[in-house]
């Protein structure tokens, strides 16, 4: 049984490609000043005036996006069209939003 919804990395790539773009439309219209969301093929991160990032990349090899942000990582598969984190069942939202609306002092809700 597989472990996640993609059979090949051709469809995992196209799929969290498309997840990836997704966030940054939702990220650049949160109204605070103090961070940039950047995008290139593969990865997704957050740079804070303060230094630090938070970066969400693609781990093609293992079907998997990996969160990285105050010095704890999360590995996500994606199952029946949800990306859950591997070893606690968390959503993938769920923890980003918390890490985002902590760091920019306001209430983030990404879908």
């Amino acid at each position: 049984m597989s472990r996640s919804d993609f059979a090949t990395d051709a469809v995992f790539r196209k799929e969290a490609e498309e997840v990836l773009e997704h966030l940054l439309q939702q990220l650049d219209e949160i109204d605070y000043d103090e961070f940039e969301p950047r995008y290139t093929s593969g990865s997704l991160s957050l740079q804070f005036d303060n230094g630090t990032v938070v970066m969400l990349s693609m781990q093609t090899p293992t079907h998997e996006l990996w969160l990285s942000a105050n010095y704890t990582a999360w590995h996500f598969l994606c199952t029946n069209g949800q990306w859950i984190e591997r070893d606690t069942s968390e959503s993938m939202l769920t923890i980003l939003s918390a890490i985002i609306s902590e760091k920019v002092l306001q209430q983030v809700h990404l879908v």
